[in-house]
């Protein structure tokens, strides 16, 4: 699967850079599809995510305690985001501190755990093959984070599972 990594700027600010994942194939990214999956259903938690976002990229950054940690492998940076804790509505995210987070996908959570819900397994496995995709790349030298940790620089295109020479 071919994507690119885009910053989405009107979420984005001075405290942090928020991008999510361009799929050519959609003619989207992964956020704008997960807004459109439920826009109907849980719009008073789709404001509030969005609210939050533009707090996080304006104002305080992506500060832990917006997120549920460990959504992922130990170290990936995966986590989920929410409008408060006792809500269902979650939008997996990759959070390289508290200056930069890639948004991916998500849903409303059915189920206890994330591996009997199968569009939320989908979503989150997903963002595990980005990040080491990322890491493949940052590891050839085509993604970089910019000197002051806020941004990603170079060729943020990627072919999944590509064999690169």
């Amino acid at each position: 699967m071919k994507y690119k990594i885009v910053k989405l700027t009107d979420l984005s600010g001075n405290e942090a850079n928020i991008y999510s994942i361009y799929l050519p194939d959609y003619g989207k990214t992964l956020f704008e599809i997960f807004l459109q999956e439920n826009q109907n259903s849980f719009k008073s938690e789709l404001i509030d995510i969005l609210d939050r976002l533009k707090v996080i990229g304006k104002h305080t950054g992506a500060r832990e305690s917006y997120f549920k940690l460990y959504e992922g492998e130990p170290g990936d940076g995966i986590c989920a985001l929410y409008d408060e804790p006792d809500k269902s509505l979650r939008l997996y995210c990759i959070r390289y501190g508290c200056l930069i987070i890639i948004l991916g996908g998500g849903g409303h959570k059915q189920s206890h755990t994330l591996q009997e819900d199968k569009k939320l397994k989908q979503e989150n496995y997903f963002l595990r093959q980005v990040v080491k995709d990322i890491k493949r790349k940052m590891e050839l030298g085509d993604i970089k984070i910019s000197e002051d940790g806020t941004e990603f620089l170079g060729n943020l295109e990627i072919i999944d599972h590509e064999e690169e020479q």
